[in-house]
């Protein structure tokens, strides 16, 4: 059955890191003709990152090939091929996608895969493997559409695998997995700006207002004075619920308490990396159209020249040459202006200007996670070409996008 996508692109998994484009080429061109192939390589060490895009002129040739050559040994290890997807929503939606465990150690992706693929077309299959590629015994299936997710679970869920009676359910992510352990059942409270003279007794005094205390301790210092925060332990959830409603923000001797739901080591550090994530995009989309990413600068130039050299088209709030560890020129640097009309002339004038004895090279800065994106949307998007070399990466087939520095700072 034809892809519903008819993208004639495939992602290629799973690879050995000594696997080339020529190899690929050798391997899928024996399918039908072959557009582009790209392994993608880390930009530094251009060592492969384990896995390619391969673009067919036909998406006749691209299901053939995924039909025909999935888990084919490549360097002796089984490449995983799926339709590449130009869709990010699609992936990370979690419809369609299914959660296996209890797999016996033998079943490899393959297995799961001629499984698990009775019930619909599967963009992506993988059991998880440990660092020696052993079984972890689970692994995930995405299926195209719900219904397929629906049918699989409801056919294969406690069935025996090689003598094994698996799991099958829908996927639940960490995060809401999470949000479901905190919200739903949480009976531990965590409190913090606690007065330092309050003992155990005090915090019962409070809490116990609320409910039945199981447990409390106050935490203390290695020297016995109080570190501030405490935690308070009840018999049931409801209880726990009532102090975080009534209790947080209350006045206790002039200061207002904080209290909340206890929560796991890598709750907190998720939830600490999502607020800073966050606070990193609010604080770039300040800078969105103002920020501009100047290169090519002589060695000679430093911050001040660099202001005075673009001061003319309007406000600077920063101006910043990048230097390394020993406060030498990188060559680089970001100039950011107050309004987007004033960046936008300086684009446009200073781009190719000679600063020192170099032109400059002038435009719009990007978050690096904005370039990959764009990088990878030239890819996909851009029809094969001819056979062409690659500069320091190896033979590459097909038109590629060009090699361009990955800059992501912000102004000073």
């Amino acid at each position: 059955m034809q892809n519903a996508y008819a993208t004639a692109s495939l992602y290629v998994g799973d690879l050995h890191n000594e696997v080339t484009e020529a190899l690929l080429f050798e391997l899928f061109n024996a399918v039908g003709p072959v557009a582009s192939i790209r392994v993608c390589r880390d930009s530094v060490t251009r060592r492969s990152l384990g896995y390619a895009y391969v673009n067919f002129h036909s998406v006749v040739d691209a299901e053939r090939a995924l039909e025909t050559m999935n888990y084919t040994l490549i360097k002796n290890k089984p490449c995983r091929i799926m339709w590449c997807h130009r869709d990010p929503s699609l992936r990370k939606s979690g419809t369609g996608n299914v959660f296996i465990k209890n797999l016996d150690k033998s079943i490899d992706n393959k297995a799961l895969y001629d499984t698990f693929s009775a019930f619909g077309n599967i963009l992506s299959c993988k059991v998880a493997t440990d660092e020696s590629g052993a079984s972890k015994g689970y692994g995930f299936v995405h299926y195209e559409t719900q219904e397929a997710a629906q049918m699989a679970v409801t056919r294969v869920n406690g069935m025996l695998l090689n003598g094994k009676k698996v799991f099958v359910g829908f996927f639940v992510s960490r995060k809401e997995r999470s949000t479901d352990e905190n919200e739903k059942a949480f009976t531990n409270v965590f409190i913090k700006n606690l007065p330092v003279e309050w003992e155990d007794t005090e915090l019962n005094e409070l809490f116990a207002e609320c409910g039945t205390i199981k447990s409390s301790v106050v935490m203390k210092a290695a020297d016995g004075k109080s570190k501030g925060f405490a935690f308070v332990n009840y018999e049931t959830h409801e209880e726990a619920a009532k102090a975080v409603e009534e209790l947080n923000g209350k006045e206790v001797n002039g200061k207002a308490i904080f209290v909340g739901a206890a929560q796991k080591k890598r709750d907190r550090e998720r939830e600490l990396r999502e607020k800073f994530e966050a606070l990193k995009v609010e604080r770039a989309s300040k800078f969105t159209g103002i920020n501009l990413y100047v290169k090519n600068l002589d060695d000679e130039v430093d911050d001040e020249q660099l202001r005075e050299a673009f001061v003319p088209f309007g406000n600077i709030t920063s101006a910043k040459v990048m230097v390394d560890d020993k406060g030498a020129s990188r060559g680089f640097g970001f100039v950011c202006f107050a309004v987007q009309e004033e960046a936008t002339k300086a684009v446009a004038e200073m781009n190719g200007h000679i600063l020192g004895q170099k032109p400059l090279y002038v435009a719009l800065a990007q978050r690096k996670d904005e370039r990959k994106n764009m990088l990878e949307q030239q890819h996909q998007s851009r029809p094969g070409g001819g056979r062409m070399s690659g500069g320091g990466g190896g033979p590459m087939y097909g038109q590629m996008p060009p090699q361009m520095a990955m800059y992501g700072q912000m102004p000073p």
